[in-house]
């Protein structure tokens, strides 16, 4: 009959794949349960401090706890008097050994952060310097290393018929949504492919958005960033043998504001977040306002500027357009290789030919100055967004305004501007809306999102991600 304290144990550790149970008896009528967590205990001090020595004591009778205290070699071993106090042990790399009516708590801490790599895309000055690796436990071990609780369930898929990926769904079970994770447990059940080996490739495979420009997951390799998005009601999903975690539901301004904003003063960030968000449009729009002015509206230009314009186009050989796309093509090219060559020679190697084919292109009089200027200005606000889903958006989207533009001038543009409006309010992720919290509008969402309203402020949870459990922080602070 398994102990009462072991079944409060493991009920209260439900859907928690690594946690790891092991019998031992003692003498005939005599059993202890030693329990841990593999992916924060380390597995050799376990069996050094705890197996062997149980193993070796199996002849004793009338064991008492003072007894297997004794024999443990662990520097710091404890009784545990309360069983509430299981929850913090087992989860910061503590075994706990239950005999009888007694808990003891041995420190087998695993030294998870040895081979943690920094992140490599997504730094933050003021946060941790660790990121995930190819190494599915380990990864687990860096999120709960964070978050110390026995309500963070992780449900397991074995995906691919070749490859057996083992991905893991992370999420509170007092918090997160259930609809949500029903609806992601019925689209990984429903994957059926030969092999799986990035968690891009699960991500393509779940999402419904698939004509959209914009992403309706995050990819991260960081861990603080998935312990605070599974804080606010979301879904983690890791992948073995990959250093990027999925977290999903993403809404349009989650790509617009990183994480690494939750590290700064809401005072000090607030104008950058505004910043970031003219860049987006200044990224989508610039060459499109140029070619709308110069070609259809040129009455809205200042004469002086008009003029100036027409000087420096003078002698160039083709239209304002081609020579708009002429630009953009080649910062592509620049862009691409950037992305292709190591780090050591790709950013020299961008600089070093927007420079030169810049100079040259305006010297053999192919381009206009204004135009260089403009592409520039277009690419500098790209910049900013690291996402990579984010930046080919921007790109499509950034073509599909010149041609309308091009076509209608001004109103090309307001007929574009309509278009991405209505079809990003249309979007939805994972069955929420992706223009949330604008549309519909949130403002617990809005001001720690869009706006960083201060820390003692953010006090409770976006309704849609969570409707269990909305508060965050209490008291009057």
């Amino acid at each position: 009959m398994e102990n009462k304290i072991v079944k409060r144990i493991k009920n209260e550790f439900q859907n928690t794949p690594d946690l790891v149970t092991k019998n031992i008896r003692l003498s005939l009528l005599d059993t202890v349960t030693v329990l841990y967590l593999e992916t924060v205990s380390s597995s050799d001090k376990v069996n050094d401090y705890i197996l062997k020595n149980l193993s070796s004591f199996s002849s004793f009778k009338n064991t008492k706890a003072v007894d297997i205290a004794s024999i443990l070699p662990s520097p710091n071993t404890k009784e545990i008097k309360n069983i509430d106090e299981v929850e913090y042990f087992i989860t910061n790399g503590f075994t706990i050994i239950v005999h009888k009516n007694t808990i003891l708590a041995v420190e087998t801490r695993a030294d998870i952060n040895r081979g943690i790599p920094t992140p490599a895309t997504e730094a933050a000055p003021n946060g941790p310097k660790d990121a995930f690796t190819e190494n599915y436990q380990i990864n687990l071990g860096l999120i709960k290393k964070r978050l110390k609780s026995s309500k963070l369930k992780t449900d397991e898929f074995t995906i691919g018929r070749k490859t057996l990926t083992k991905v893991g769904l992370l999420y509170f079970q007092d918090i997160t949504d259930e609809d949500t994770i029903r609806l992601v447990t019925e689209k990984l059940n429903k994957i059926d492919i030969d092999g799986v080996l990035d968690s891009s490739s699960i991500g393509q495979l779940i999402t419904e958005e698939d004509k959209t420009h914009f992403p309706t997951y995050q990819v991260t390799e960081r861990p603080d960033f998935v312990a605070r998005a599974l804080l606010e009601g979301k879904i983690v999903l890791v992948v073995d043998t990959t250093p990027f975690a999925i977290i999903l539901p993403a809404f349009f301004i989650d790509f617009i504001n990183p994480g690494m904003d939750n590290y700064h003063k809401s005072k000090n960030i607030n104008f950058l977040k505004i910043v970031r968000f003219a860049c987006f449009f200044l990224s989508m729009t610039v060459p499109a306002i140029y070619i709308a002015l110069v070609n259809y509206n040129q009455e809205t230009i200042p004469t002086n500027l008009l003029v100036s314009f027409s000087i420096q186009r003078d002698g160039v050989p083709f239209p304002s357009i081609v020579e708009v796309l002429i630009m953009l093509f080649v910062c592509e090219m620049l862009r691409e290789s950037d992305l292709r060559f190591p780090n050591t020679y790709g950013s020299a190697i961008s600089i070093l030919g927007a420079l030169v084919l810049g100079d040259a292109a305006v010297s053999a009089g192919i381009v206009s100055p204004i135009t260089i200027i403009i592409i520039a200005l277009t690419f500098m606000a790209s910049l900013i967004f690291t996402e990579i889903e984010v930046s080919n958006a921007l790109r499509n989207l950034r073509f599909i305004f010149l041609f309308a533009a091009a076509f209608y001038g001004i109103l090309g543009l307001v007929f574009a501007t309509f278009y991405f409006l209505i079809r990003i309010n249309k979007m939805h992720s994972f069955g929420k809306p992706y223009f949330y919290p604008l549309v519909p509008f949130d403002k617990t969402y809005f001001f720690k999102t869009a706006l960083k309203a201060p820390l003692r402020k953010d006090k409770h949870r976006s309704s849609i991600l969570s409707q269990k459990n909305q508060t965050k922080q209490g008291g009057n602070i």
